[in-house]
C-alpha cells in the first residue's frame, strides 16, 4: 500500500531560496568572466552588471589582496558566489524540513 504524499508550500519555498541563491552567484560569475576577459568597463552592461555585484559581493571584496586586480577579483567574487550558493541551500534545506 503506498500512501500519497501531498506537497506543500515548504517545496515551492525552498525552490525559491535556492533560485535566489543561483541567481545571486550568477551575476557574481558573469561579473567575474567580465573583468578577466576584459570587458569594456565604459559599457552601459558592464556598470549595470558592477552595480548588481558589488552589493551582493557584502564584505568580500578587499579580503584578498594579491597585487594582480584579475586575480583578486575572482578570488573576491568568487568567494561572494560560493557564499550564496551555501548559505542559500542551508536556508532552503531548513524550510524543506520545517
Amino acid at each position: 500500500m503506498s500512501r500519497l504524499r501531498t506537497t506543500s508550500g515548504r517545496g515551492t519555498a525552498s525552490r525559491v531560496i535556492s533560485g535566489i541563491g543561483v541567481l545571486f552567484a550568477f551575476i557574481e560569475i558573469l561579473y567575474i568572466l567580465m573583468v578577466v576577459l576584459g570587458a569594456n568597463t565604459a559599457n552601459s552592461f558592464f556598470g549595470f552588471i558592477k552595480s548588481l555585484a558589488d552589493p551582493l559581493a557584502l564584505f568580500f571584496p578587499g579580503l584578498f589582496q594579491t597585487g594582480n586586480y584579475n586575480l583578486d577579483v575572482f578570488l573576491n567574487y568568487g568567494l561572494a558566489a560560493v557564499f550564496w550558493l551555501v548559505v542559500t541551500g542551508i536556508l532552503a534545506r531548513a524550510v524543506s524540513r520545517y
